[in-house]
């Protein structure tokens, strides 16, 4: 097992950070880890920040299934019936291995004139587009018909999969997440605000591309898919226990089990391809203020978080900081 000693602040990868994203991310903060420790660069806010992961929350979900499985709380051939009280509709007979790997047949969102009206109001106020509860999640879902089970990616799917995992451990999503990941790996701050009232001192807002201020992205159906908040040392934290195998549930989600397209494979959650012969097992993630990108190259020992208080892709920063980790500094 690799140990990772404690982070330090990198003024060369805080110059790296601004190089490779400009001043379009004026908030941002990435952290690497190697064989040989962890280094962080959080520019424009203060350590105890509270940022938004997006759907790297996916990846975090799909770690919560397979410690499932490994638990033996949920089957293979478990379906969304048999976890969550969704006996006699058709998503009720959705297996969670399909939700999984966005095999699942099921639509982004669920679709609504709810869905529509929050939309439009994310796109003209900046405004929280979520915000159900469980309940909520779950009436809205039961006229749902799946479709055809190929690979479609669907935030719906990820809400229901984190659920019905919680459900079958007999607890609610917010506390699994904290008593099987954010306490064993001494992740703080690690959660999922319900409301917003539930969100910490150190939350931060994020901006649209544009620079207008968006509303937190909190609610308790969203939790599994989209709503996990982090500190940049608890993201690269959560980073080094994936690598090194330390304590961080179900990590065989990390290994792909079927094909994603486009030569790329899929585990729970995690994607994984080969970039300029590596393989890199990578999510990322995007909120109304919030992009994050969170990749790993296993056989190397080596991974990136970056996390920017912008709405703008950050995914092409985080590849190259990888790539880098195992490129001699004087041929960046």
């Amino acid at each position: 097992m690799t140990t990772h000693p404690e982070p330090t602040t990198d003024p060369d990868l805080a110059a790296r950070v601004r190089r490779l994203l400009g001043r379009r991310h004026p908030v941002v903060g990435v952290a690497t880890v190697t064989p040989g420790g962890r280094a962080t660069a959080l520019l424009g806010a203060g350590p105890d920040a509270d940022l938004e992961l997006g759907s790297v929350s996916k990846g975090v979900t799909g770690l919560l299934y397979v410690d499932a499985l490994e638990r033996g709380e949920v089957a293979p051939s478990a379906t969304l019936a048999d976890h969550l009280p969704l006996g006699g509709t058709a998503v009720g007979a959705v297996r969670l291995a399909d939700l999984a790997t966005h095999r699942s047949g099921l639509p982004r969102l669920a679709l609504g004139t709810q869905v529509l009206r929050s939309t439009v109001a994310l796109w003209r106020h900046g405004t929280n587009p979520y915000g159900e509860t469980l309940d909520e999640l779950l009436d809205a879902v039961r006229a749902v018909e799946p479709g055809a089970p190929k690979p479609r990616y669907s935030n719906l799917g990820f809400e229901l999969l984190g659920h019905a995992v919680a459900s079958a451990a007999g607890t609610a999503y917010a506390d699994l997440l904290r008593t099987r990941v954010a306490e064993p790996l001494g992740l703080d701050p690690f959660y999922v605000p319900a409301t917003p009232d539930d969100l910490r001192p150190g939350a931060l807002l994020g901006r649209s591309r544009r620079g207008r201020v968006q509303e937190a992205w909190t609610g308790e159906a969203l939790a599994p898919a989209g709503g996990i908040r982090s500190s940049l040392d608890a993201a690269a934290r959560l980073t080094a226990a994936l690598l090194d195998g330390s304590g961080a549930p179900g990590t065989r989600a990390l290994d792909p089990v079927a094909p994603l397209g486009r030569g790329a494979q899929i585990g729970a959650a995690w994607v994984v391809l080969d970039a300029r012969g590596r393989a890199v097992t990578w999510h990322n993630g995007g909120t109304g203020g919030f992009c994050s990108w969170l990749g790993l190259d296993r056989a190397a020992g080596t991974g990136v978080v970056v996390v920017s208080a912008t709405a703008a892709s950050v995914d092409r920063a985080g590849f190259a900081l990888l790539a880098e980790l195992g490129t001699p500094a004087e041929r960046r």
